[in-house]
């Protein structure tokens, strides 16, 4: 009865994913309109590590709440207030808080103290010191926008906006008396656009956020105010305690910039001409790969199947080529069919998950001033398409003769999603150790887990139960009872060497845009080129079929039939060169001195990995799957 009929789990869905969506805020969806005068919120966000200026090195992969115990920060009286944030924000670490700052629009301020005198002990300041050795970023949000750093495209001379500005730097970085400068001071540009109105009262727009800060000594004058005049540089002492007055200075300014596009300075592409040339050079490789396959195949299929069909084959005919002899084996059931059939079900769930997260950002609903709504809408959606994954999974697993078809509906939902959230718990306790905000509350976990056990797993089994009502894929030619022995194989045809030569022309088509997204995760800097990434998606998808079809058509030449986890583990062999860039990047773009780092980038690296294992494996498999249907339903078998 539960399913009896088909609008009842997805209205189901619909009002649960309601109920768990409302929780949740996505800000900068609507532009906020201030009068002069009115208070403008400044909020908080975490402190994340950057690359170094010196040696453009990254030497940490944790960050921070704003108001860590160490860094000293002050304060609002009645203690911060968390802001509401997006399932997908609270997943990727950000921590949005309220602050003590006091911005009002359209008045400028000059050297207001933001607090009393704080005190930092040597504890506290070696902490800090070694943060601003480490190039950690203070992240602010004013109206939803970042706080941001000036800088310059040095090739394309143009100004443009990099989220966060400094904790301090370090003067004679490179010298033997290095001394870390710690920013107290900090000057704050706003600018604003003014919206034309008939009434006489102004209405205005926060449109862009410069933060410069300076190390300084600010001292408290009479009357309560502040005197920044001071510029010696702020140095923590690790011997005695350090007496640190914060304070800040509003500037406001006049811009021509429509609230629409005030995200564009913040989404500025480095050397454009590199995405344009991988994008054509991957295209270039595609057309010529598939012309190829296309080219070769076709002619040897042709020929083939015409002379099959054409003779009267028996036992005294000698066959030249080794595919048609093993058509009595290449549909038998491949050994742990269970195992293959829930990554199947898992792959084709990642598949259709990252397709539509891809297109709904290259329609433009996943804008960066939405924070955290990509991660939301990916968990959503991999969620939602749990019923694509059970039926799949049970599909192929009925196809390949499984009878165990219990153990199928609890293994789909189950397994995979439980590798993936069982490595994520595991490294989060690393993130908890070491106090970090990139820690995922228990909450938001339970969340999580409640979220896969309430809807997704549903899902999974109402599709799993419509896959095992749905016929068997039946094979276009008989098994034989007997199977047949496989000759000795030519060496490049062996399990490792063709994972190797299969895995790497995928990973070349999407090499240069996943390092885009590597410094996007690791280095927080906006990722939003979803038509490049869409462009590359697609490249992968054609290349990752194409290679694997080839192999597979050389395999049953040599008269191996065991192509079904052949066709999955070599098109999944794009994880291997994933993590073995991975790895180039630690080395070469990474000096990260922790234990912690380092094991939370290679932990996230490797599941990272996995995942692409079990995307392209899937995607190799249901192409060779239609190409191995497709030519032995094409021939005539006595």
């Amino acid at each position: 009865m539960l399913f009896s009929t088909p609008l009842l789990p997805v209205l189901a869905t619909v009002s649960l994913l309601s109920s768990l969506s409302s929780a949740f805020y996505l800000p900068g969806v609507a532009p906020t309109d201030y009068n002069a005068g009115d208070k403008v919120p400044l909020n908080v966000n975490r402190l994340t590590p950057t690359l170094s200026l010196e040696d453009k090195q990254l030497r940490s992969v944790l960050s921070f709440d704003y108001y860590h115990a160490a860094f000293n920060f002050c304060r609002p009286k009645d203690g911060p207030k968390k802001i509401s944030e997006s399932l997908g924000s609270i997943l990727f670490g950000d921590r949005i808080l309220d602050s003590p700052f006091e911005i009002h629009m359209a008045k400028n301020e000059t050297c207001k103290s933001l607090c009393e005198v704080k005190t930092f002990d040597p504890r506290k300041a070696k902490f800090v010191n070694r943060r601003i050795r480490q190039n950690y970023n203070i992240n602010w949000l004013i109206d939803g926008l970042p706080a941001a750093t000036l800088n310059k495209d040095e090739v394309e001379k143009v100004e443009f906006y990099s989220q966060g500005f400094p904790l301090g730097e370090v003067a004679d970085a490179n010298g033997p008396n290095s001394v870390a400068w710690f920013n107290n001071h900090y000057d704050i540009f706003i600018d604003y656009h003014e919206l034309s109105s008939r009434s006489t009262e102004k209405r205005y727009r926060v449109v862009g956020v410069v933060v410069q800060p300076s190390s300084r000594h600010s001292k408290m004058v009479e009357g309560g105010g502040a005197d920044c005049s001071d510029e010696t540089p702020m140095v923590l002492s690790a011997d005695t305690e350090t007496e640190v007055l914060f304070t800040y200075s509003v500037y406001w300014r006049r811009s021509a910039t429509v609230w629409a596009t005030r995200w564009d300075k913040y989404l500025h592409v480095f050397d454009p001409q590199i995405h344009w040339y991988s994008l054509v050079n991957s295209a270039i490789v595609v057309i010529f790969l598939t012309g190829m396959v296309g080219m070769v195949l076709l002619r040897a299929l042709r020929k083939d199947i015409a002379r099959y069909n054409q003779l009267d084959l028996n036992e005294d005919v000698q066959d030249d080529s080794g595919w048609k002899l093993v058509h009595g084996d290449v549909f038998r059931s491949p050994t742990n069919p269970m195992l293959l059939a829930v990554f199947l079900g898992s792959g084709a769930q990642l598949f259709f998950m990252t397709g539509a997260t891809i297109i709904f950002a290259l329609l433009g609903f996943l804008s960066p001033s939405n924070r955290g709504s990509l991660g939301t809408v990916m968990i959503l959606l991999y969620t939602l398409f749990g019923s694509i994954g059970g039926y799949v999974s049970a599909r192929a697993y009925k196809s390949f003769g499984g009878e165990s078809w219990k153990r199928n509906i609890i293994l789909t939902p189950v397994f995979i999603p439980g590798i993936v959230f069982g490595s994520f718990f595991l490294l989060n306790f690393f993130l908890i150790y070491e106090n970090s905000s990139g820690a995922v509350p228990l909450t938001t976990m339970l969340a999580l887990v409640g979220i896969w056990f309430v809807i997704s797993v549903p899902l999974s089994f109402g599709g799993s139960w419509l896959g095992f009502r749905a016929p068997a894929m039946e094979a276009p030619v008989r098994t034989n009872q007997i199977p047949r022995q496989i000759p000795r194989q030519s060496t490049y045809l062996g399990t490792i060497p063709s994972m190797l030569l299969v895995g790497i022309l995928p990973f070349g088509a999407i090499s240069v845009e996943l390092y885009f997204i590597m410094s996007s995760i690791w280095i927080h800097k906006v990722y939003y080129m979803f038509g490049f990434l869409f462009v590359c998606y697609g490249i992968m998808i054609i290349t990752c079929s194409m290679v694997t079809i080839l192999l597979i058509y050389l395999m049953l030449c040599s008269e191996n039939y065991h192509w079904q986890w052949r066709s999955f583990i070599t098109a999944g062999a794009i994880a291997i060169y994933i993590f073995l860039n991975a790895i180039v990047y630690w080395v070469s773009k990474l000096s990260l001195g922790g234990f912690t780092s380092n094991v939370l980038y290679l932990g996230y690296s490797a599941l990272i990995g996995f995942l692409f294992f079990v995307l392209t494996g899937s995607i190799g498999f249901f192409s060779s799957w239609v190409f191995v249907r497709k030519i032995y339903s094409s021939i005539k078998v006595d």
